[in-house]
């Protein structure tokens, strides 16, 4: 008998519904069969995607920081260069200190330590961040909330930048010309 469907459910009617549920449909008509890579493959595949360095990240967030801190200080002055600068540190030393931590040698011991080393690293990114956020007045007296904020906004999407960059891949605009 099959079973009602959750519509049928909802509308309080009963009626069953002439689709399987989850467990009723065979998976073996829908799966495609996993075929591991020959060792020419895998290298191929290596050699079109390669890893992506969060060191690369990081220096695209320096040069995005930098580009902040000099339209800054054309529109706010000195102070609000400063203010864009301390603005992309917040985002850049605790990604740098994440990258640094996560890359270590002991944390590329085993697939555990790796997990634990990412989570711990980026509690310490976080609260270092959050930290440098509240110190931001004591550190920069004066400091121009909207130049801070929008360079670390800015600094913060090189992440999305730098994935975009990872998926199209550096040639992918040129090819499609």
């Amino acid at each position: 008998m099959p079973r009602p469907s959750l519509d049928a459910l909802s509308r309080g009617d009963g009626r069953a519904t002439a689709r399987p549920a989850f467990d009723d449909v065979d998976g073996d008509a829908d799966q495609v069969a996993f075929r591991p890579m020959t060792r020419a493959e895998a290298e191929a595949f290596r050699r079109d995607h390669p890893v992506l360095s969060p060191w690369c990240v990081i220096a695209a967030q320096v040069a995005l920081g930098a580009v902040a801190a000099a339209v800054a200080g054309l529109v706010g002055g000195r102070i609000g260069a400063l203010s864009a600068l301390y603005g992309a540190a917040v985002v850049v030393v605790p990604g740098a200190l994440m990258a640094r931590g996560a890359t270590s040698r002991l944390s590329s011991l085993s697939p555990v330590i790796s997990a634990v080393s990412m989570l711990w690293w980026g509690f310490v990114k976080m609260a270092l961040s959050v930290v440098m956020l509240v110190l931001a007045a004591r550190i920069v007296p004066g400091v121009v909330w909207p130049a801070l904020l929008a360079s670390m906004v800015l600094c913060m999407l090189s992440y999305w930048f730098a994935l975009l960059w990872r998926v199209a891949g550096p040639g992918a605009a040129l090819e499609n010309k």
